[in-house]
């Protein structure tokens, strides 16, 4: 054989192997990611990850229903959440393509009865600058009065009959509220004279081949049951059984009584159908180059404040690339859809669990094959007893009447105080430290140390910030 072309063949194979084995080692590094935090209850569900038009990992963990014990995989069926508002935002500039819409139209136009929100755009409904009551406020504590499910009509009647006032002049500041979306949803239909759900399966469902996206109100159709479907659950009180919300052991109806209201949540689907939603916004598949920028547009409020957020998205920027996506959280469901151009890479988290986490810095560092940080710490086997040893009151070193209250459950501490129930679970990460099971990976530690009296002193820290100190004698 020619000895250049051998050297050539013996680089191509070395390099191939090379390139192999890092892939290998990432998709090894991304599972054991998962399985731990599944194993130490921060992660059940679905993830999706992929760079450069390739999926690299794809998997599901825990039960997407625990009473048959039905495992999450890539095609199990999650509440979106919050994540479902890029769909409407969408909606709206499909609506604009077809001269349907302005948006800068007043939504009096659309939604008369809410005569006393005149002066609101349809921009600043996408874009949170409405001024414009969270519905999540004081109209969620009052329907939850009526016990009956309310529905987008009852929300725009709440606000038309009580006469409420903006709380600020539209676009002077960015403020997030789901009300905002709610009325985008009822517009679409009231524009379109279809279900909001018809919509969005003929100008993007069908068109992008997303056969298991649909909205779904399972409290409002209990007769229609989904195969491989994720019901949200949250822990009960003191316990490590899961139940949804609604369930008499948790006693939560907020979910259940607002389940029938649309827009700013209520898609459902899963990490393959997002992929395809995400590669069809960045590959200009559904909307021109144009109306991309138009969605992902990034404004000033009238005191010249940056308003990050596009049209359901919110959206990053540098001068080489942009970033987009959305997180989510309702009914027990902790969701997390990403795309960033820099690196050509989507990262999709699902969650059917409250205190589920999306560890997308993590995540990065494994594929970027940095070394590991101390983001998401390994659970590590202690002693019942040793663990034991801690539990007990701790008297407050700044505030002497309230006591942080320390117990033990299947080899986790339980923390509470005498003032508030706060059931936060807490996994040993050495024989002295413990790391808090918080919604969204917010980081929480405990840290135990024995004094020369023989007391034992109590740390509590966030994100490496003293929060909380305690003494037990």
């Amino acid at each position: 054989m020619n000895f250049k072309k051998l050297v050539v063949t013996t680089l191509l194979f070395l390099t191939t192997s090379i390139c192999f084995g890092q892939k290998n080692n990432t998709i090894k590094r991304l599972d054991s990611l998962f399985t731990s935090l599944s194993e130490q209850n921060q992660f059940s569900g679905s993830v999706l990850i992929a760079e450069k038009g390739k999926i690299i990992y794809k998997d599901g963990k825990g039960y997407s229903n625990e009473k048959t014990k039905e495992r999450n995989n890539s095609k199990t069926i999650f509440e979106l959440a919050s994540c479902s508002k890029q769909f409407i935002g969408v909606a709206i500039a499909l609506l604009h393509r077809d001269g349907k819409i302005k948006y800068t139209d007043d939504i009096t136009v659309y939604i008369p009865e809410l005569s006393n929100f005149k002066g609101v755009k349809i921009y600043d409904l996408l874009r949170h600058t409405s001024g414009i009551p969270e519905f999540l406020g004081k109209f969620r504590e009052d329907w939850l009065l009526n016990k009956k499910m309310a529905t987008n009509q009852d929300v725009i009647n709440y606000y038309a009959q009580s006469k409420d006032t903006l709380e600020f002049k539209p676009t002077s500041t960015h403020q997030y509220c789901n009300t905002n979306y709610v009325l985008l949803a009822t517009i679409i239909e009231r524009i379109s004279n279809q279900k909001l759900q018809d919509f969005l399966f003929k100008k993007i469902l069908k068109p992008l081949k997303m056969e298991r996206t649909f909205i779904y109100n399972r409290r409002e159709n209990p007769k229609k049951k989904l195969k491989n479907y994720a019901f949200g659950y949250t822990w009960v009180k003191n316990s490590f059984e899961k139940a949804t919300e609604d369930d008499p052991k948790i006693g939560n109806m907020t979910a259940y009584y607002l389940d029938g209201i649309i827009g700013n949540a209520k898609i459902n689907s899963t990490v393959e159908d997002i992929y395809k939603w995400i590669n069809a916004i960045k590959n200009n598949t559904l909307l021109s180059q144009k109306e991309f920028n138009e969605v992902m547009e990034i404004t000033k409020t009238t005191d010249n404040q940056d308003v990050t957020y596009g049209f359901g998205f919110e959206v990053r920027k540098n001068k080489n690339s942009i970033s987009y996506g959305h997180t989510g959280s309702w009914d027990s469901y902790c969701t997390f859809i990403h795309y960033n151009s820099a690196n050509d890479r989507t990262i999709i988290v699902l969650n059917n669990f409250r205190n589920g986490v999306y560890p997308y810095e993590k995540i990065n560092e494994i594929i970027d094959n940095k070394p590991n940080t101390k983001e998401f710490i390994k659970k590590v086997n202690v002693d019942e007893s040793e663990i034991k040893n801690y539990v007990g009151d701790y008297v407050d070193q700044k505030n002497s009447s309230e006591k942080h209250i320390i117990t033990y459950l299947n080899g986790y501490l339980i923390y509470n105080t005498d003032k508030e129930n706060w059931d936060m679970r807490f996994f040993p990460t050495s024989s002295s430290t413990f790391q808090a099971v918080r919604q969204g990976g917010t980081d929480g530690v405990m840290t135990f140390t024995k004094l020369s009296d023989g007391t034992m002193k109590l740390e509590m820290t966030q994100y490496g910030q003293v929060i909380g100190k305690g003494i037990r004698n």
